[in-house]
């Protein structure tokens, strides 16, 4: 509905009059102001959200009519219903270090280099989780540059974040990892990753689910030097 005001003005000293409207964008218009006239707007898309401003120049004879956006507020952030987060993680492979792929030791001539045990999965889903809840990643939470961390499991980190997601009051909703190596072969250990997996995340077997692919024996994933994972993961509120 339009929305029409009224202004009477001469050539006096500056004033102002504030109404309330509803427009999301800032609009700034200047209208001539004869002499005692007066000035009728309307607008078809204002309500009562937005600050309407009319102020008289006296030295300018103009009328600036100027159309705030809505009001900011000063409360916190919402808490929302669910939240969706990804991880995404790399390692380089190297002779004489063990692979282990969601806290199962999986057979193979090379392993993770790295400053923990260098799981792959269970670092990408840590990220996945403290990205969803809007926290620091991993590097910084668990720092290699801290030798508290040299050799630590996976899976310390990832009760620390299973416990920061029930303390923020979400569960876990859906997980999808997908892991990428070309070599070993996944498929005789996915189920034990997999189970595992539930395990430390406290969650039923229905809402994880793992894959696993080659990269085509393209870069250094193709060529056996490296592993990835990548980790999406839909937090529910309790």
């Amino acid at each position: 509905m339009a929305m029409a005001t009224h202004l009477y003005a001469s050539y006096s000293p500056i004033t102002t009059k504030t109404i309330s409207s509803n427009n999301n964008s800032d609009k700034v218009l200047s209208l001539p102001l004869p002499p005692r006239h007066a000035i009728s707007i309307a607008s078809p898309s204002l309500s009562l959200r937005t600050t309407i401003r009319f102020s008289i120049s006296a030295a300018a004879g103009t009328t600036a009519v100027q159309v705030d956006g809505p009001t900011t507020s000063n409360k916190g952030p919402k808490s929302l219903p669910f939240r969706v987060g990804h991880g995404f993680d790399l390692h380089r492979l190297e002779p004489g270090y063990p692979l282990i792929i969601g806290g199962i030791n999986i057979p193979h001539e090379r392993g993770c280099e790295a400053h923990s045990d260098g799981d792959v999965l269970l670092h990408c889903v840590v990220d996945a989780i403290l990205g969803a809840l809007g926290l620091p990643d991993i590097g910084q939470i668990f720092p290699d540059s801290d030798p508290k961390w040299k050799g630590a499991p996976s899976s310390v980190f990832i009760k620390e974040a299973v416990r920061l997601m029930h303390e923020a009051g979400y569960d876990i909703g859906n997980l999808d990892a997908t892991l990428i190596l070309q070599r070993p072969k996944l498929s005789p250990h996915k189920e034990a990753i997999r189970d595992n997996l539930c395990q430390l995340l406290g969650a039923d077997p229905s809402v994880i689910n793992l894959k696993a692919k080659t990269h085509e024996k393209v870069d250094s994933l193709g060529e056996n030097r490296s592993i990835a994972a990548h980790t999406v993961v839909l937090l529910m509120k309790k």
